[in-house]
């Protein structure tokens, strides 16, 4: 199986997508550590980046489908892989079906965590982040909806998209994704 998470800041996609992996066999791919380990491995794309990275700035588009094609190339993924931060635009994901195109891979579905706003800013207060200020979050949930109802438009044409309520009890929000992967 092959799955992309999505959800705004604090909905609970590294949780739900670790719960996932283990419960699907598949292996869990975080935007965050690619780019953080082809940093400390000094890559050729790594070097490229690194300035990005550290600034906290977002890493070109090219650049991160390039990691995210030689991510995809590793034997641990033969098996299936869930994506957490990334496609982040409509654009991303038009770029991340090319590249599993040539790949010979297909996304199975992306998997849409529903939470309402006021909650994901008190979860994410309390995660205790130093980036984290009320701020910031706010912030974050805008840039989200903006650059996510294309992409939800997206995989929802293509009739990929499963929608999830996240606000709800951790095992509870696990068991309605499983549920909703069940072929029917």
């Amino acid at each position: 199986m092959k799955l992309v998470i999505l959800g705004g800041p604090g909905a609970g996609k590294g949780t739900q997508a670790e719960q996932l992996c283990q419960s699907l066999g598949i292996t869990g791919i975080s935007t965050g550590d690619i780019l953080r380990s082809a940093v400390a491995a000094q890559t050729e794309l790594g070097k490229q980046v690194q300035t990005q990275v550290e600034q906290g700035e977002l890493v070109s588009d090219n650049s991160m489908i390039d990691l995210i094609r030689q991510r995809l190339l590793q034997p641990d993924v033969a098996q299936g892989w869930l994506l957490e931060g990334y496609p982040r635009t409509a654009f991303q994901a038009e770029e991340l079906d090319f590249l599993l195109d040539t790949l010979d891979q297909q996304l199975d579905f992306a998997i849409l965590l529903q939470v309402p706003d006021s909650v994901l800013v008190s979860r994410s207060l309390t995660r205790a982040r130093t980036d984290d200020t009320l701020e910031a979050i706010q912030r974050r949930i805008t840039l989200f909806h903006e650059c996510t109802t294309p992409l939800l438009e997206y995989y929802a044409m293509r009739d990929r998209l499963l929608k999830v309520d996240g606000n709800q009890a951790l095992a509870q929000v696990q068991q309605a994704i499983v549920q909703q992967l069940k072929p029917q």
